[in-house]
């Protein structure tokens, strides 16, 4: 429940409004003339962007003006409008059996939206090209997005990429010489340091509120995900964030980004104390990645772990409460490889100490498959130290390609891709349109064209060619259950046995 109740301050700044826009892509920057076609299809470029301190000194004494007046130009707001869903309510009233029995009236006064909902959040602009960065739940599933910028100018915005699993996007605007927030480390950052947080909250534009660090490395389970692959190390702050907030700048008192504001904790969706920033550490990681292929690079070292404490150490007679400890590894991992074992106690990684999980998690999640790293650890008390070549889920060091789905044929019908408008009237987030049904292995079914499968079993169909996977797989067993909806939002389950 408490987990549900944080969850709040994220998703009702995806209603209300939430980005940010960051900046300091130093390949990215004008002066350089370099452009994003060059620096994709270059395979030796590292990053498009570093990390760095800011030549601004801050006067003597607390003074929050520079960076605000230094900062603020470069913060947005995020408009997104989303079509109108289909509902269940609709779904009845499109179905023309249940018409016959029911009549028109049907469900009356039960009437479907009758415009597009309207969403706003916050955005950081992060090059002087027009390259911005928000949270990924600000921006999802938009059919239309916009952003104005603090001197009132408006332009139609592009999605570059987005990153459910550590919830940023990136926008592109067609415009130069915009003003733009360079990257600070948040490794650097010092609970109770004193930060900035920019946004725009209840579509309070250019808001400017100030707070401490509180916290690092703090994980609040709100970006679960069915692949356990959410990547949370929040800064944690008490500066005011509110809806409207997410995808805003946390900046440190030289206007250098440090964060882009994410999450509240909150009973009510409304700031009661506590704020969630994901550090620059990730942000300029998974942007370098979006900007370059589409698709974040997600490096894993394969070990389960737990968090030693008190209980743990006695039962396994620790002597220190340090580390993390290696409960299991997957196979023919990057830590198995490395020479790492069930009872390890990993303690730094490349020289960081790590005592959670999501200390452990931001350290990889700033690095891409193939890259090395430095691990420390004890074993049976004893310091040891070791290299690990890092990959990626599939368990190689290769690069991940982002993949475009394709129509295929397949047992005589057509399966093709949904398209945004879709998936987004139809709240779906993939699935397989079926076409071509009379002439093929699937006339019996009593499958129509049309039809979205979304699942199979009890596996999710997100493009064509699951659906040949699965059914292929379930050849070899008793058939299939086929699940899926029709455009009119009607659902139906249709059963499927070994094909002839």
């Amino acid at each position: 429940m408490q987990a549900k109740q944080m969850m709040l301050g994220l998703m009702a700044s995806a209603v209300l409004g939430g980005s940010v826009a960051v900046g300091g892509y130093k390949l990215l920057e004008p002066e350089r003339q370099v452009s994003p076609q060059a620096i994709a299809a270059d395979p030796n470029v590292r990053y498009t962007s570093e990390l760095r301190s800011s030549t601004y000194e801050v006067p003597e004494g607390l003074n929050f003006v520079a960076a605000a007046s230094a900062v603020t130009p470069a913060v947005v707001h995020v408009m997104t409008e989303y079509a109108p869903k289909m509902t269940q309510n609709d779904a009845v009233r499109m179905d023309p059996f249940l018409r016959q029995f029911f009549g028109d009236d049907f469900n009356q006064g039960q009437r479907p939206q009758s415009g597009p909902q309207i969403g706003s959040g916050s955005g950081v602009i992060i090059a002087a090209n027009g390259y911005i960065v928000t949270n990924n739940h600000v921006i999802d599933k938009a059919d239309k997005i916009e952003v104005v910028l603090d001197d009132k100018r408006k332009y139609k915005a592009e999605l570059v990429g987005a990153d459910p699993t550590t919830d940023l996007a990136v926008l592109k605007v067609q415009a130069d010489n915009l003003p733009f927030v360079r990257y600070g480390s948040s490794d650097d950052v010092k609970v109770g340091e004193w930060v900035l947080a920019v946004g725009n909250p209840f579509n309070l534009n250019s808001t400017v509120t100030a707070g401490i660090i509180s916290a690092k490395g703090r994980n609040i389970n709100i970006l679960q995900r069915e692949d356990r692959m959410g990547v949370e190390a929040f800064l944690q702050t008490d500066a005011v964030v509110n809806p409207g907030n997410s995808g805003g700048a946390l900046v440190n008192l030289k206007g250098d980004l440090i964060g882009i504001n994410s999450a509240i904790a909150s009973r009510t969706g409304s700031f009661e104390g506590y704020s969630f920033a994901v550090p620059s550490s990730i942000v300029s990681k998974v942007v370098d990645d979006l900007l370059k292929y589409k698709v974040v690079q997600r490096a894993l070292l394969g070990v389960n772990i737990r968090e030693v404490d008190a209980t743990l150490a006695s039962e396994k007679k620790l002597a220190s409460l340090n580390g993390v400890y290696v409960v299991g590894l997957s196979k023919n991992s990057a830590a198995a490889d490395a020479g790492l074992k069930e009872g390890d106690i990993i303690t730094e990684i490349n020289g960081v100490k790590v005592n959670t999980s999501s200390q452990l998690q931001e350290q990889v999640a700033r690095f891409r498959p193939g890259d090395k790293i430095k691990i420390a650890y004890l074993r049976e008390g004893k310091e040891r130290n070791a290299g690990a070549t890092l990959r990626n889920a599939t368990g190689t060091t290769d690069v991940i390609r982002e993949e475009i789905a394709s129509s295929i044929e397949y047992e005589g019908a057509k399966f093709a891709p949904l398209t945004r408008q879709e998936m987004n009237k139809l709240d779906l987030e993939g699935g397989a349109k079926i076409s071509g049904v009379r002439g093929s292995n699937f006339k019996e079914t009593g499958i129509g064209d049309g039809f979205i499968i979304t699942r199979i079993d009890k596996n999710k169909v997100a493009k064509p060619q699951d659906v040949k996977r699965y059914l292929e797989e379930a050849k070899n067993n008793q058939g299939a259950l086929v699940e899926g909806i029709y455009p009119d939002g009607r659902k139906a389950y249709y059963p499927i046995g070994q094909a002839e």
